[in-house]
């Protein structure tokens, strides 16, 4: 498949994972819609975005507020007039123990991660549905397969997405419009710096993990190898991928292992 003249929206575009697939995209020859919170570090994205593609428009978002979504929806519809591809990227994890969480970062982590991204999702649908054509491009996590130590609440909003967008898949099979779970594992990206710690303030601080992840760029590449066979979905990391299929084939010796291994 290929993404030249493809108008693809892509949330959480201001930094890591986003912003390297905006990059990428635009080099295929894409049109790009940039959405996050933060419209002036988007303007800089557009900016280098533009070097490459002739068309990349910001668009405010903020996945927290679930009502102003389908107003924002209908806005970028009438002014592009379709969408070809949602690349819904946009969230937040969480470095804590559940017993150190207070119960708010558990919802606003639902609220950011899930709720947010079903918003977006479903007010996006109808517009999908008439054109009978459409492409769901969730980023989730390798904690959407299994969960880990440190991420209760965020493992929770990913399997949470996995259990909706493979629903969603099952309903849209005869409809033209097709759904890829992409699963990261450690991405050398700004996250573990944004994450929540219990008392709901970011870390700010790169966890060892995450600082010897896969290079983003190296990550990006892989995403697009997915989207353009369409694969139903994918795990992209290092080794810490193998623990899928420990858990899938050996799940006594994955109970085992989680419990011991250094996620941070």
């Amino acid at each position: 498949m290929s993404f030249k003249n493809k108008v693809i929206w892509i949330t959480g575009a201001s930094s890591g994972i986003g912003e390297a697939l905006a990059y990428a995209l635009a080099k295929e020859g894409a049109i790009l819609i940039l959405s996050s919170r933060k419209v002036a570090v988007l303007e800089q994205v557009q900016q280098s975005c533009l070097k490459d593609c002739k068309e990349v428009y910001v668009q405010a978002l903020d996945l927290e507020q679930h009502d102003k979504i389908p107003a924002i929806v209908q806005k970028v519809v009438k002014e592009r007039g379709h969408i070809d591809i949602l690349v819904n990227n946009g969230g937040i994890s969480q470095r804590s123990l559940t017993q150190d969480t207070i119960f708010e970062v558990d919802k606003r982590l639902m609220d950011i991660n899930y709720l947010g991204t079903i918003a977006l999702s479903k007010a996006l649908l109808p517009t999908f549905l008439k054109q009978q054509q459409g492409y769901f491009v969730t980023v989730t996590s390798l904690t959407g397969v299994f969960g880990t130590p440190y991420r209760s609440a965020y493992a929770a909003t990913k399997h949470a997405l996995h259990g909706f967008f493979d629903s969603l898949r099952a309903e849209l099979r005869e409809d033209n419009i097709d759904v890829t779970l992409i699963c990261p594992g450690f991405i050398k990206t700004q996250v573990s710096i944004n994450a929540f710690v219990g008392n709901g303030e970011a870390q700010g601080s790169m966890d060892n993990r995450q600082n010897n992840g896969m290079q983003v760029d190296v990550f990006t590449k892989k995403m697009l190898r997915a989207m353009r066979k369409r694969k139903k979905e994918v795990y992209i990391g290092k080794k810490e991928v193998v623990m899928i299929y420990i858990k899938r084939y050996m799940p006594w010796l994955y109970h085992k292992i989680i419990a011991r291994v250094r996620v941070r």
